[in-house]
């Protein structure tokens, strides 16, 4: 079964003239998809993710990361928590009228939740001052699909991608900290690892 895959990042600090900077050196590493690049929604919420939206706005034309961040910045406070989503491209099967699989790669949409430290109690201590939503663990891991070597190459194409993004956040975004996991209790590396071993 599909779990919800996220990845959560520590700072050393996190106060109000630290929140967009340190969004911004985080959303300049992602990877955007190259036909829906930049910051499609931007939302805000003071208190609690329960309270009504003090700000949204959606991008037709796609925000740049400065321009959604600059928009964000006019309304930073420490009990505020701020949603970015973005799009990023990631393979993705479709089984025709055949048995054959066709791989496309396909935007898929990711979000950037931003913590305050005092935004719902602290709740960035257990899930981080940024925690990023990748949606569905599928597409790292295919597990209902038998995987023939096209597929094995999809699948290790996507990990790929998501383990690069990672990394390039620990070496450029200046965190202290980040956890990689899943709703369940299963040790989603182990899942990760497991899976790329089958498709080495």
């Amino acid at each position: 079964m599909a779990d919800r895959l996220y990845l959560s990042l520590w700072f050393p600090s996190f106060d109000e003239a630290d929140m967009m900077p340190r969004t911004l050196a985080v959303l300049k590493q992602f990877p955007f998809s190259g036909s829906q690049p930049g910051i499609r929604y931007l939302g805000i919420h003071a208190i609690s993710w329960n309270e009504p939206l003090v700000f949204e706005q959606t991008f037709d034309a796609r925000a740049t990361p400065e321009h959604a961040i600059e928009l964000a910045g006019e309304h930073v406070h420490s009990d505020h928590a701020y949603e970015f989503e973005a799009m990023w491209d990631l393979w993705t099967p479709e089984v025709g009228g055949g048995l054959d699989t066709t791989w496309r790669l396909q935007p898929q949409p990711v979000k950037f939740l931003v913590h305050g430290t005092d935004f719902e109690d602290g709740v960035f201590q257990e899930d981080g001052h940024i925690e990023i939503d990748f949606g569905l663990d599928t597409p790292f891991l295919h597990e209902e699909l038998e995987l023939d070597p096209l597929s094995e190459e999809r699948v290790k194409a996507n990990v790929q991608k998501l383990v690069a993004f990672t990394s390039t956040i620990e070496k450029n975004a200046g965190i202290r900290g980040r956890i990689l996991w899943s709703d369940s209790e299963e040790n989603l590396v182990q899942k990760l690892i497991a899976r790329l071993q089958k498709v080495q």
